[in-house]
């Protein structure tokens, strides 16, 4: 097991793993930006290292700087979280040059399943079902017209190297993939460095379903369940929840198996999640595989018990699996909702400031992990997210009332938030029969806020 962990991001994830590393009796260091110095993160952490300004690119983002950090204080092992620089295969790559160990997989799996187009070659391969659409990199808009005719439309436009939503545009014509491809391709340039493209068909109004997986170097791959992520605005999640009341027991197996035979397929260890589009007739198809813990690993711990940050580290470690795929077992119903710094009666304009006063509830089955305490500042350098409120109960009706109650308790004070639109979400009649798609806030948001 590892003596000394370096931690390379912030915020909520940043105090996520330096609890468990200390539950393992492992040291923690933190690195921060000079707008972080009286983060929570840093107050926990054993040791902490300024390694930038504010702008990400000089802090979180600065390899050179955390790695010398790592280094110096004689760390052994490094954990991404999410975001940053946790799907960057060279910083992978660099970890273990210094001779550290990196928590999550190889560079050279993340720079293939980074890449959606070679991921979607490798699924096809292993016989995972994916999304119709280009069998390589789309160079220009013209290349993009002439897929879009072949597999028909609508379409849409996604960078290689994409993710968050970024350098993805929707397309139902030909002149709308005229307009839309040169800007996807500078998004995906200015955010990525990475300008190439490709095209999928657009499954229109789908679930977005996706399972947790964990794998060792020992060739053990297990699935812990599902999580509905399909409550999204901007193809940013803000309410994920497991299991997905749209999924019946075999649909879970046979979804479940092609998740496993993905991450067998990429020989891939540590966490994942291997994300799937799930239309109306109950097809599914593989988008994409984030080689990282995810935002909404919650609720998968809630339901399973399982402490997914420890198994990282045991994993990363060279430890097995200490349990196989039938000693999984799927208990209750758990909710999250994302609090993110924005108001969302105009057009979720990103909301900085002073928390003033907060207040976090609790009560069984209730668990927020936040880094916001009063007095923080939330700075426009990061992502908004500020808070995540995950609930569980016996059932779904059950988990959605716990999450009502909750939000009915949280106070944050001094900066807009999205809680009250969660809030609505959870009181909305096909939101709690479960008849909700990824189209659910772009239809339902103007109604909701009158």
């Amino acid at each position: 097991m590892f003596k000394k962990i370096l931690i390379a991001n912030r915020g909520e994830i940043a105090v996520r793993i330096i609890r468990t590393c200390h539950e393992l009796g492992i040291e923690t260091v933190a690195v921060y930006s000079t707008a972080d110095e009286t983060s929570l993160h840093v107050q926990l952490s054993d040791e902490a290292v300024c390694v930038g300004g504010p702008k990400a690119m000089d802090s979180y983002l600065n390899m050179k700087n955390i790695l010398m950090a790592a280094t110096a204080l004689g760390c052994d092992a490094v954990h991404p979280g999410f975001g940053f620089l946790s799907e960057n295969a060279t910083f992978a790559r660099l970890v273990e040059e210094c001779g550290m160990t990196f928590i999550g997989p190889s560079g050279d799996v993340i720079d293939m399943m980074g890449n959606k187009s070679a991921a979607r070659k490798l699924m096809i391969s292993a016989g995972v079902p994916v999304v119709p659409g280009s069998k390589g990199s789309i160079k220009n808009a013209d290349e993009a017209v002439a897929c879009a005719d072949e597999i028909g439309y609508p379409v849409l436009i996604k960078a290689a190297a994409g993710g968050g939503g970024r350098g993805m545009r929707k397309a139902f014509t030909k002149e709308e993939i005229i307009q839309a491809f040169e800007t996807a391709k500078a998004e995906a340039k200015a955010c990525f460095n990475d300008d190439e493209m490709y095209i999928e068909k657009l499954i229109v109004d789908p679930k977005h379903i996706e399972f947790q997986i964990l794998a060792d170097n020992f060739g053990n791959v297990v699935h812990l369940g599902e999580r509905d992520c399909s409550i999204q605005r901007r193809n940013q999640k803000m309410i994920e929840e497991a299991p997905s009341k749209a999924l019946t027991p075999l649909l879970r197996e046979k979804m479940g198996a092609d998740a496993v035979k993905a991450a067998k397929a990429a020989n891939y260890a540590n966490a994942g999640t291997i994300e799937f589009v799930l239309d109306n007739k109950g097809n599914y198809y593989f988008i994409e595989m984030n080689t990282r813990i995810q935002v909404e690993h919650p609720v998968t711990e809630m339901i399973t018990g399982i402490d997914l940050i420890r198994e990282q580290i045991r994993i990363a470690s060279n430890q097995p699996l200490s349990f196989k795929q039938n000693e999984i077992k799927l208990n209750g119903h758990a909710i999250e909702c994302r609090i993110n710094a924005e108001d969302f009666k105009h057009d979720f304009r990103p909301c900085p400031g002073i928390v003033d006063s907060v207040h976090i509830p609790g009560g069984l089955g209730v668990r927020i992990d936040t880094a916001l305490y009063q007095g923080y500042r939330v700075t426009s350098h990061y992502d908004s997210m500020v808070a995540k409120v995950i609930v569980h109960g016996n059932n779904r009706l059950e988990a959605i009332r716990r999450m009502r109650r909750v939000l009915e308790e949280l106070v944050i004070n001094g900066v807009e938030t999205t809680q009250e639109l969660q809030y609505l979400i959870l009181h909305h009649p096909e939101y709690i029969k479960g008849n909700f798609t990824t189209s659910f806030i772009e239809n339902n948001l103007d109604e909701m806020v009158r």
